[in-house]
């Protein structure tokens, strides 16, 4: 037992020297490619058993013919090992270089193309994931297009619908300050009108900033949604008897919801007198309310007619305002994506779509616990 301890120490400490010797020299060499570095593991590996034996053979005082004989065992498995770790490090060498030409690829043209060669699991590993990377940055890119061509739309528009009232504004003042108004009192009025025209416009861009910059501060309180919507449909009544539209809401449930009331009045608020805009006289708004597994749907229904299917990806944009014949007489296109955005800070969302008639614009809120 102790001859076979002492074996196993000898050989225990030549093998030691020779990992030592293997692991200082990766060290030296950890910049080089890895066909070097599998090169040396193998040599490594093989050294250490010749390290081992040697120093196990001369404990033993083995004959000379004996130790040639391991000797030379020993230096053909090394050849061999050599031989297969450069092989495998010159394939492993390849894919890399393959990789990197795709991922080079990708910082110029902004889209990757995975190699099609088969690869070791963790370079096919890496080259997946810089695929999903891929997949995002081109998505990511059409989304700034797309808020980009909205942003465009939105100053011009708002460039053009801020020069009319002030144009407007403009001569009213110039004709009273020259004496050459007929009736001062409706000018006032017109120019009154015209300033909650801009000062609308105005409080809708500062809305909208803010939903943008995640400066939408909310303070949800549990309430019935009958409550919510009778006073909407209160503030809206006005509007509503002006332009012969009825208002129908009356029969909405008391579902309960967790939300900023403030904000959420303003949703229906706008939503309210878009369509009564768009609903014609004699025609109706519906609002109406129901559970939905663990949601809540709001729906506001008018009779507009329908929007184009091709718009109706569009509708909550900013800035969109589709047709002419949709387009509101003091709008800037804003009203719905500040809906959009108000909703969805409630960790809900809006959708619409067409209806025999009109369209229905939903809101899905989650239901409190």
């Amino acid at each position: 037992m102790r001859d076979l301890l002492l074996i196993a120490l000898y050989a225990f400490l030549g093998a030691a020297a020779a990992g030592l010797l293997g692991a200082a020299a990766l060290r030296m060499l950890r910049r080089r490619s890895v066909a070097v570095s599998l090169a040396v593991v193998a040599a490594v590996a093989v050294s250490a058993m010749l390290a081992g034996t040697l120093a196990v053979a001369w404990a033993m005082f083995l004959s000379s013919h004996d130790l040639a004989v391991v000797t030379t065992v020993v230096a053909m498995a090394a050849a061999v090992s050599l031989g297969t770790a450069l092989l495998l490090g010159r394939q492993v060498v390849l894919r890399c270089r393959e990789l990197v030409g795709a991922a080079r690829g990708f910082g110029q043209d902004g889209t990757f193309a995975a190699p099609t060669v088969p690869a070791p699991a963790e370079l096919m590993a890496l080259s997946r994931e810089l695929a999903l990377t891929s997949e995002r940055l081109v998505a990511s890119r059409e989304r700034e297009r797309a808020l980009e061509t909205s942003r465009r739309e939105l100053v011009a528009w708002i460039s053009h619908d801020l020069r009319t009232p002030l144009a407007g504004l403009r001569a009213m003042s110039e004709a009273l300050e020259d004496g050459m108004a007929a009736d001062p009192t409706r000018y006032h009025r017109q120019m009154r009108a015209e300033v909650e025209r801009l000062n609308s416009m105005v409080t809708d861009l500062f809305e909208l900033s803010r939903i943008h910059a995640g400066a939408l501060s909310l303070n949800p309180t549990r309430m019935s949604l009958y409550d919510l919507v009778g006073d909407a449909l209160a503030g809206a009544d006005a509007l509503a008897r002006a332009r012969g539209v009825r208002l129908a809401g009356g029969g909405v449930a008391p579902l309960p919801v967790e939300v900023d009331g403030k904000e959420m009045t303003r949703v229906l608020s706008n939503l309210l007198v878009n369509a009564i805009r768009h609903t014609p006289a004699d025609g109706t708004v519906a609002v109406a309310a129901e559970r939905r597994a663990d949601a809540v749907v709001l729906s506001v229904t008018d009779g507009c007619g329908g929007i184009p299917e091709e718009d109706l990806p569009r509708v909550f944009d900013t800035g969109w305002r589709g047709s002419p014949a949709r387009t509101p007489p003091s709008g800037a296109g804003l009203g719905l994506a500040i809906v959009r955005g108000i909703v969805e800070a409630h960790s809900g969302h809006a959708d619409v779509r067409n209806v025999p008639g009109g369209c229905r614009f939903e809101l899905t809120l989650p239901a409190p616990a």
